[in-house]
């Protein structure tokens, strides 16, 4: 599935929801469902800065795709994270890169989250650009 493709089945999926509570708890069981990363990477250099909890991101190529792991200390936190996983994981570099998130003002993530948890939402998409940016280069 393309990257759009993704992120429109996102906004059905978070359309079926009455109020922003089930919207919580969908998040929360989206984090319950991570792979766990592996610990060899739950390093400081993994850490994203900019994140109130601690959370930790993982990239790797494979078949010119970028694979991602990771995790976080709060549960919300690692929802939002398998959430951006699901749109990326598997995405060429370029794709990532160039790549509009409007599914996370469409389903009214941004607003609904505290000004740390919103910061912490920036920076883990800023992560992830940054990752598919130095793969693309090597592989230029």
């Amino acid at each position: 599935m393309t990257i759009k493709e993704i992120q429109e089945e996102i906004i059905d999926e978070f359309d079926l929801f009455e109020d922003w509570m089930e919207r919580y708890e969908h998040l929360i069981d989206l984090g319950k469902s991570l792979p766990l990363i592996e610990e060899r990477f739950k390093m400081d250099e993994n850490l994203i800065k900019g994140c109130q909890s601690k959370v930790w991101l993982h990239a790797e190529i494979e078949n010119d795709q970028l694979a991602f792991s990771a995790d976080s200390d709060a549960i919300l936190t690692k929802g939002i994270v398998a959430l951006l996983l699901r749109v990326f994981n598997g995405q060429k570099p370029s794709d990532i890169i160039h790549t509009e998130m409007d599914f996370i003002d469409k389903i009214g993530l941004k607003e609904h989250l505290s000004a740390t948890r919103a910061n912490g939402l920036l920076s883990m998409i800023k992560q992830i650009k940054l990752y598919a940016l130095g793969f693309h280069a090597k592989m230029s």
